[in-house]
């Protein structure tokens, strides 16, 4: 996989929020038809997967979807970006960065707990995010400054202040040391949370939104896992961590979104810095 860092940069275009319009509706047109080809993929597969490395899975399916979406959208927006989690590529000032199929290894392992996620930057803002769990026919999508929503019923994130009530999901990742992951999961505990891991960091960011989880933490994601998620949270009403100008889109970084009656505890449990803090 390779990522070509170079921002190109590309003209104002006359009506930057029809624009946006047209790259919603698309977006929800096309998290939908991906989610066809990777039900497909998950009723129809064979025994066995590929490894791209430690706990990290790579099935047909993955490969399937990320196509799809690319023609789509190259058709559709040819002047964009396109960032994808198996084949690269270029980030513009408009880009796509797009996970086919986020939650390989339940995929794998016929747990229907898996995603498409999609998110459109423009000039180092999220502008929209979608992920579809096609197994349960969930979908969620944000516009900024939109809000968040479920099936197109509006959401929110938890009311949850006591952490003795709280349940945070909090990923793991083979960048970081498993000495830092339990020394941060014990920092979780000790404060009073229930702690559980979902094995998709997309889905595990959209519960926040929902109010199904009060918070996910994770030591390090790549953009294709969390930018849609991100938003949702957001627009839910929810806390996040300053990904994008961390310079998250090229190298991946920390993230953390919560409601907001545990944001700075869970902040303060896992190191990992919110919006806004000094």
């Amino acid at each position: 996989m390779s990522i070509d860092m170079t921002v190109h940069a590309v003209a104002p275009k006359p009506d930057a929020e029809a624009e946006l319009d047209r790259r919603a509706a698309f977006c929800r047109e096309i998290a939908r038809s991906a989610g066809a080809v990777a039900l497909d993929g998950f009723r129809n597969r064979t025994p066995g997967f590929g490894m791209k490395g430690p706990q990290d899975f790579l099935t047909e399916t993955d490969a399937a979807v990320e196509r799809h979406l690319k023609a789509r959208i190259a058709e559709a927006f040819p002047e964009d970006g396109f960032l994808g989690e198996e084949t690269g590529g270029a980030i513009k000032s408009d880009v796509w960065v797009v996970d086919p199929i986020d939650g390989t290894a339940n995929f794998a392992r016929d747990i229907p707990h898996f995603c498409i996620s999609i998110a459109f930057v423009r000039n180092g803002e999220i502008e929209i995010g979608a992920i579809y769990n096609p197994a349960l026919d969930e979908f969620y999508f944000a516009r900024r400054g939109e809000g968040a929503t479920r099936d197109g019923k509006p959401i929110s994130v938890s009311k949850t202040r006591d952490f003795d009530a709280a349940c945070v999901e909090f990923g793991w990742s083979n960048r970081k040391t498993n000495k830092r992951y339990l020394e941060v999961l014990s920092n979780i505990l000790e404060r009073g949370a229930n702690v559980r891991r979902g094995a998709s960091g997309a889905l595990g960011l959209a519960y926040v939104a929902d109010g199904r989880s009060d918070a996910y933490a994770e030591l390090h994601m790549h953009a294709w896992d969390c930018l849609a998620g991100l938003l949702l949270v957001k627009e839910a009403g929810g806390v996040v961590a300053p990904f994008l100008s961390l310079d998250g889109l090229t190298k991946g970084g920390a993230v953390l979104a919560a409601a907001p009656g545990v944001a700075q505890g869970i902040s303060e449990a896992t190191g990992i810095s919110l919006e806004g803090a000094r």
